[in-house]
């Protein structure tokens, strides 16, 4: 987790250009937990910058700790966005699901601060739950929960009380905790998805529904640009056929074990282009949720090279 804003700066550094540049893979890792998608934590991340340098000279001078300004600037940007992008999905076809954030063995933008940081608050199935709080409840957790920052700074943010800020982290984080009760252990998991890829090689429709919680739920985002199921398909035998039945489509997709937010999952390529990954939940030895992003939009940070084709649990689809 990253250090509080609030607590972690030396108070009058970071004055000049130079230094508040350098806060900006704070920044990013504050708004892509806060929005669910790089484009969108780097719209929010240029225009919390526009607003530092609108300020006149002096005024910039007497911030005292400039981290602890932008993230609070950045927080009520995102809030902003928050509350207009609910509105948009709404109006969306088909799923909407955050980005998947690429782990170890991905190479991801060359340049370190363009990079989201891979730690327990971007895996995927903590994005989709934060994904169903309201805006002040997900800035209020994210801002207090994942970054420290003092109710007091998280007030500013809301435009609530610090005792307001505190019920809506604490309910958020009640929530939270409710569904990632029964969530595996790492290693279960990672057992449980080389599993799932072994079945899906053999286009195993047995083995697979042994492997999937019978009221597991399948969705795909695929961005309103690539052919995905509009509606979340849910049961057992339902999702094996229905990912059996997807993966006999996509007779040249290679399936590759990969890191996804940190946790094992699935990367789908083509001609060494990746077209989809899928992240899952699992509970009690069994997949209880199936994510799968193709939207082209948000499989921008999987662009750098990754596992080669002689990569464990690498599989063909179209069997």
């Amino acid at each position: 987790m990253s250090e509080g804003a609030g607590e972690g700066a030396d108070e009058g550094a970071d004055e000049g250009a130079g230094g508040v540049a350098g806060e900006r893979r704070h920044l990013l890792d504050v708004a892509f937990r806060l929005l669910g998608t790089s484009a969108d934590a780097e719209d929010a991340v240029q225009e919390t910058y526009a607003r530092w340098y609108a300020l006149a000279e002096e005024e910039r001078a007497a911030v005292l700790n400039p981290q602890a300004w932008l993230t609070r600037v950045v927080g009520r940007v995102c809030l902003d966005v928050l509350g207009s992008a609910r509105v948009r999905r709404e109006r969306c076809v088909g799923q909407w699901l955050p980005e998947p954030v690429p782990g170890a063995g991905w190479q991801g933008p060359p340049d370190p601060a363009e990079r989201i940081t891979v730690d327990e608050s971007v895996r995927m199935a903590l994005l989709v739950a934060l994904d169903a709080l309201t805006p002040a409840q997900r800035v209020a957790f994210v801002l207090h929960e994942v970054f420290a920052l003092p109710f007091e700074d998280v007030a500013e943010v809301v435009g609530r009380t610090p005792q307001a800020c505190r019920k809506l982290a604490s309910t958020a984080r009640r929530d939270i905790r409710e569904g990632r009760r029964r969530a595996a252990a790492d290693e279960d998991h990672r057992e449980v998805v080389r599993a799932f890829l072994r079945a899906c090689a053999a286009g195993d429709l047995q083995a697979l529904v042994l492997l999937l919680d019978p009221g597991v739920s399948a969705r795909t985002d695929g961005g309103g640009r690539v052919r995905a199921a509009p509606n979340a398909v849910v049961g057992a035998e339902r999702v094996a056929r229905y990912l059996l039945g997807a993966l006999a489509k996509w007779s040249h997709v290679e399936l590759v074990d990969a890191e996804v937010g940190g946790l094992p999952g699935v990367v789908l390529r083509e001609a060494g282009a990746v077209t989809g990954v899928a992240g899952f939940d699992v509970r009690d030895g069994r997949v209880s949720a199936v994510w799968l992003v193709r939207a082209p939009g948000k499989l921008r940070l999987w662009g750098g090279a990754g596992p080669g084709p002689g990569s464990s649990a690498a599989a063909r689809g179209g069997r």
